[in-house]
């Protein structure tokens, strides 16, 4: 369904045209992150988003909360709006609903959650919780979690984006081991995304499942970039090279970000974290120039180095 279809779609598309409109609530003026396009409409996001497993499920911890709130405010400061969730995340969908009414930054985010259950009526139910808790009507992005009974699941998205309930669908898995299964779903059903796990480490993606992405117009979301964080015990101690530093990298993280960035088949990065320097650190690779081939070659090599 084309963004304009639905009223909130519209607006959430004026809203995330304008940086100044995006920033206005918290009176920043700084750089934002660039965007890239989902193929299916042309309508761009953030390249960076947000993850909320293990990270949101706080409960209602108020100093857990209170950090949070920052996290989301960081978050859209830099012109980002992708978060994503799931009911296999413990509470992270209500705390995501309640904390973004709280900042009134609904209409500034693309939220993105799962549907993790078997049967329809079970999907059904689920899905509308899921909208409940996060307080967004109609959802952005929903997806079947970890390939779980997806047949069922698409022909019922594919019903909820028809009457407009949802505004995209698609699939996700976090192993290499579940790409065959993806790719061959890709190719037999009309999606608008896949999320999947990639990195500096994991490169399996490029081999196969991401051109084909790419040549399906499959917008790509990734998840554990960081590889559960062992990239940063893995560079410890190493220094950033100066020709990485020649394209505003500063950090591990950045670097990271940016080697995925480098393959435009990617949509979005959604690295979880509750630390608001955290989320600044990683949306600032969404700032300066991402790295040539030649580049991202060199930095391969100098991760396996180490």
């Amino acid at each position: 369904m084309d963004i304009h279809n639905s009223r909130r779609g519209f607006i959430k598309y004026l809203a995330m045209g304008s940086v100044f409109s995006q920033l206005s609530a918290f009176g920043q003026t700084q750089p934002v992150v660039f965007k890239r396009a989902i193929p299916k409409t042309s309508e761009k996001i953030p390249a960076i988003g947000l993850g909320t497993w293990q990270t949101f499920d706080v409960g209602n911890s108020l100093p857990a909360r209170n950090q949070l709130k920052e996290v989301l405010k960081t978050l859209i400061s830099y012109g980002g709006s992708v978060v994503d969730s799931s009911p296999m995340y413990g509470s992270s969908e209500r705390v995501v609903g309640e904390l973004v009414t709280d900042l009134g930054i609904k209409s500034k985010l693309f939220g993105a959650t799962k549907v993790w259950t078997s049967g329809k009526q079970s999907g059904i139910n689920q899905m509308n919780r899921s909208m409940d808790l996060m307080k967004i009507k109609p959802m952005d992005l929903m997806q079947v979690h970890n390939l779980q009974d997806w047949k069922t699941h698409l022909n019922t998205l594919r019903n909820w984006k028809d009457q407009g309930k949802v505004r995209y669908i698609g699939i996700t898995h976090y192993m290499e081991s579940a790409y065959p299964r993806m790719e061959k779903i890709m190719k037999e059903q009309p999606l608008d995304f896949i999320q999947l796990n990639y990195s500096i480490k994991s490169r399996q993606a490029e081999n196969s499942i991401l051109p084909l992405a790419a040549d399906l117009g499959i917008a790509v979301l990734v998840n554990r970039p960081y590889e559960g964080g062992s990239l940063f015990r893995k560079m410890k101690g190493t220094a950033i090279p100066q020709w990485a530093s020649e394209m505003g990298i500063e950090s591990w993280g950045q670097f990271f970000i940016k080697y995925i960035l480098g393959n435009e088949a990617i949509t979005c990065v959604i690295p979880g974290t509750s630390k608001p320097h955290h989320m600044k650190d990683n949306l600032q690779a969404g700032l300066g120039r991402l790295p040539s081939e030649n580049e991202r070659k060199k930095m391969v090599e100098l991760v396996n180095q180490v």
